[in-house]
């Protein structure tokens, strides 16, 4: 069943965790020297490969878990110790060094890690289990439906925020990773707790 709120909140952490306009000095800077077109292929092939692979996770995500053993508490608690650590290295600025094909790039590293990485994927299978399964795809769709524009403006986005003010929103971003990191290992815990 559709809730607003269900897919509100599936739909803002996702977009929280692929942060497109966060990412987007990477992206401009992963695709500098290529033509428009070129760049504009990337980034389709980097929106559809990310949700392609957020949607197979949302629905094998439970059957991953039953058959490895692991309870959504487990990976609540996995996912958010994650999360944190993905944060941390935002706040802290961690540099990228990656130098790959024009082929390559929309698949790698555009759409996995950066779009749909191990933080995403963990959003995308613990949402799941709060929000249900059709309020997770609804959110994933909407998440890659901003991501696509994102990408599709991200020269004039970029041009209008300037470096700093990119630089700001991806650290903004960073801080409320970390707290829904923080969420996900509570709920986790909380849940533990109780079945105890």
């Amino acid at each position: 069943m559709i809730e607003i709120y269900g897919f509100s909140q599936a739909f803002v952490a996702l977009l929280i965790i692929v942060d497109p306009l966060g990412n987007l000095p990477v992206f401009i800077s992963l695709t500098e020297g290529l033509t428009n077109n070129e760049r504009l292929n990337a980034y389709k092939m980097a929106t559809l490969t990310g949700l392609a692979l957020l949607i197979l996770f949302t629905f094998a995500g439970t059957a991953i878990l039953h058959l490895f053993g692991i309870t959504l508490q487990d990976f609540m608690i996995a996912g958010g110790i994650l999360l944190l650590v993905i944060a941390i290295k935002m706040l802290v600025g961690e540099k990228w060094a990656l130098k790959i094909s024009s082929e390559e790039i929309g698949a790698v590293p555009l759409a996995c890690p950066l779009l749909a990485g191990p933080g995403a994927i963990t959003t995308t299978m613990v949402l799941i289990g709060t929000v249900g399964l059709l309020n997770t795809l609804l959110g994933v769709l909407a998440c890659f439906g901003i991501t696509w524009i994102t990408l599709k403006k991200s020269a004039y986005i970029y041009e209008f925020l300037g470096k700093s003010g990119t630089l700001i929103i991806a650290k903004i971003m960073a801080i409320l990773i970390a707290a829904i990191a923080i969420q996900f290992i509570r709920l986790g815990i909380e849940g533990i707790w109780w079945t105890l």
